[in-house]
């Protein structure tokens, strides 16, 4: 079995966390938090998760850094964990949905042990 670590973040609460991939989704994909009624929620509910995944690229990405995860196990190395880091600015609602949808994209038909932790979900909402 392999194991691979997810973790979403908010570059606004500190510093990526050390990974082997990271994606920043800070620029390329809009953020839930322009919508008032997303605004407060988190990756915990399904309208924001449903938002995120609408996002144009965010399933191409999802399903892409799956099949990264898959090269590096298949890699020299593959016996070590992977770590995948997820961020966006406040990591309450993108890197959240992405990493929870990146999880089930790894569970299905792949012997992993995925696990998934959301560094600052529970954080305030920033305002910018």
């Amino acid at each position: 079995m392999h194991d691979v670590r997810i973790i979403s973040f908010g570059f606004l609460h500190g510093d990526a966390p050390a990974a082997d991939i990271v994606l920043d989704l800070r620029t390329h994909f809009r953020d839930p938090h322009v919508d008032p009624s997303l605004r407060h929620l988190t990756a915990n509910d399904e309208a924001v998760r449903a938002a995120v995944r609408s996002t144009d690229g965010i399933p191409e990405l999802t399903e892409a850094a799956a099949d990264m995860v898959e090269a590096y196990l298949n890699g020299p190395s593959g016996e070590h964990p992977v770590t995948v880091a997820v961020g966006c600015a406040g990591g309450r609602r993108r890197a959240a949905s992405v990493a929870m949808d990146l999880a089930a994209e790894l569970d299905r038909g792949r012997s992993l042990v995925v696990t998934v932790l959301h560094r600052d979900i529970q954080l305030d909402v920033v305002d910018r």
